[in-house]
């Protein structure tokens, strides 16, 4: 920008590592990105076209395939680049790394108009065995259940977590427009890029916006008047949106969103997750008590922009949750700067750092500042987190450094809990 010095982001961001090993990165890796002058247009490759390259893709000695070792759960095409994300666990990973490069290669070959490609792992452990089938509790009378599922019992919630869930965190804000659905997706995306497992919730009834950020078109099928949630990215994600129009306004009142939120935490198979990050709606009222009534908090996120009116809100937020006994694990500040995409340099817009003097004034952590940048309006218009999508721009590191703290706070909530049921 004329006129301006032009001096760059320093980072800060930690790299991607796996919090459970030191200097090592975990599975995660970006093919080449070409200048886009250099790009050409290209139609979206057909699922079947790249499970093609999966399979002729092979280990030195041929023994497997990519696809022998991993299915692929999610590709978009962005700007010419191919991103593709395979799913795999933990055992396979190490043998899948080595082959990431010959598969970008092959991947670009074999889509018309591709200039370059990005491979992703999301591993995951391996799912604990599922405990002995339980007499289901007896449904609660009354109550309202808008979504039908179709199944012959209603059931209730399940009680303090759901089964098989490890915690439930929950991402919220004192306000709407902070950015706080896009930080809840990206941070379940990057939580599942540390290794763990990871449901992501939309609870925000009214505005639903996981189906378009995740793209997710279909609707998720249903068994036995229970939801399958759709998996897409690494992770499992449910939310209202996947069953209404998009264009469709939710004229619902309070006792039917407290019965949509029952639902979605009640008649939705999980299934095994070390962690279920719910994204709430802005404010302070009957979704927020709900969720804390029908399952047991392990934490809150506190999204703010740097302003002062939404630091309001934002200890509006914070005081809630501390008096519902929920802790808050801290307070991230989205849109805390942005950059020049022509000479970087950088421009305080809601001003800069509110939420870190806000969060040490109320004795919270503090988990870290994302820039407000383009990639992250466009990875979301076209339904891939940017922390996926464009993991080596300065909003895809701020992500990933925000999922690796989170993540290493779960761990030891995890751990804490095994060595409680010991």
């Amino acid at each position: 920008m004329p006129g301006m010095t032009c001096d760059r982001h320093a980072g800060g961001h930690p790299p991607f590592h796996d919090s459970t090993t030191t200097g090592r990165p975990f599975y995660t890796r970006t093919g080449q990105i070409a200048d886009s002058r250099e790009r050409t247009t290209m139609t979206s490759p057909d699922r079947a076209t790249i499970e093609t390259v999966l399979q002729r893709v092979r280990t030195a000695d041929h023994a497997a395939s990519v696809a022998d070792m991993g299915s692929l759960d999610a590709f978009m095409v962005r700007d010419g680049v191919l991103h593709v994300a395979i799913a795999t666990d933990r055992t396979r990973a190490g043998s899948l790394q080595p082959l990431l490069p010959e598969l970008e290669r092959a991947l670009v070959a074999a889509v018309p108009g591709c200039t370059a490609a990005s491979v992703i792992l999301t591993a995951h452990r391996p799912a604990p065995a599922a405990p002995a089938p339980q007499a289901a509790p007896a449904p609660a009378g009354g109550g309202h259940r808008p979504l039908n599922l179709g199944g012959k019992t209603p059931k209730a919630a399940t009680g303090p977590l759901p089964p098989n869930v490890g915690v439930v965190i929950a991402v919220a804000s004192g306000k709407g427009g902070v950015g706080k659905s896009t930080t809840a997706v990206n941070l379940a995306v990057g939580l599942g890029l540390e290794g763990l497992k990871v449901g992501l919730l939309d609870a925000d009834v009214h505005g639903p916006s996981l189906p378009r950020m995740m793209g997710v078109g279909d609707q998720p099928e249903v068994r036995d008047g229970r939801l399958i949630p759709p998996h897409k990215w690494g992770i499992s994600a449910m939310s209202i949106g996947m069953l209404v129009d998009e264009s469709k306004a939710m004229i619902w009142r309070g006792p039917m969103v407290m019965g949509a939120i029952g639902q979605l935490l009640g008649d939705v198979e999980w299934g095994a997750l070390d962690v279920l990050v719910v994204d709430m709606p802005p404010g302070t009222g009957d979704a927020q008590l709900t969720l804390a009534q029908k399952t047991a908090l392990a934490g809150a996120v506190i999204v703010s922009t740097p302003q002062d009116i939404a630091l309001l809100d934002a200890r509006r937020g914070v005081a809630m949750f501390e008096k519902m006994n929920v802790p808050v694990l801290g307070v991230v500040e989205n849109m805390s700067y942005f950059c020049c995409p022509n000479c970087n340099h950088r421009t305080e817009l809601f001003g800069h750092g509110g939420a870190r003097a806000e969060a040490d004034r109320m004795g919270v952590p503090f988990l870290g500042e994302i820039p407000l940048l383009a990639d992250i309006r466009a990875s979301a218009d076209n339904g891939a987190p940017v922390v996926v999508a464009a993991p080596d721009s300065p909003a895809g590191q701020a992500y990933r450094a925000l999922a690796h703290t989170v993540g290493g706070a779960l761990r030891r909530l995890l751990e804490q809990k095994k060595k409680a049921a010991r």
